[in-house]
């Protein structure tokens, strides 16, 4: 059975309840749920993984080069995330980074993602809907 990997960084942990006048109130339960239903049309199936060390989310990407492709909120190491960025590089399939705000809407340090060059696609902008568009356009990108 194939699996897609959603990756999410720093803070995402705390969805719902961290500034939802920004990041509004679904949790990540809530996001994970709403991948799994999207890619359930394919067969596939979700690991998810949230940390909020690079780390760990490095570890992951690293652990999962099985996987269909992912989907990747790094959160604030959008912005310096090297190592993410390392491990991205050497991930064999596509993905898609997503965040959930506009980030171009605020403040100008989170402008620039040293992993949006890498991806196959980026997603801004449009809440947690964001990522079902991800898995959408991964179940079109994906080899299954």
């Amino acid at each position: 059975m194939s699996r897609l990997l959603l990756v999410n960084g720093p803070n995402l942990g705390i969805l719902g309840r961290r500034e939802p006048e920004i990041y509004g109130t679904d949790t990540l339960a809530d996001v994970e749920k709403a991948v799994a239903e999207e890619i359930a049309v394919r067969g596939w199936t979700l690991t998810s993984v949230q940390d909020d060390s690079e780390g760990a989310l490095v570890r992951a990407v690293n652990d999962h080069p099985d996987t269909v492709g992912a989907i990747v909120n790094p959160g604030a190491l959008m912005m310096a995330g090297w190592s993410l960025r390392d491990s991205l590089a050497a991930y064999p399939r596509p993905w898609i980074e997503v965040h959930i705000s506009n980030i171009y809407a605020r403040e100008s340090f989170r402008h620039d993602s040293v992993l949006a060059p890498l991806a196959r696609g980026v997603i801004v902008g449009l809440g947690t809907y964001g990522y079902r568009l991800a898995a959408r356009a991964l179940l079109e990108l994906a080899e299954s």
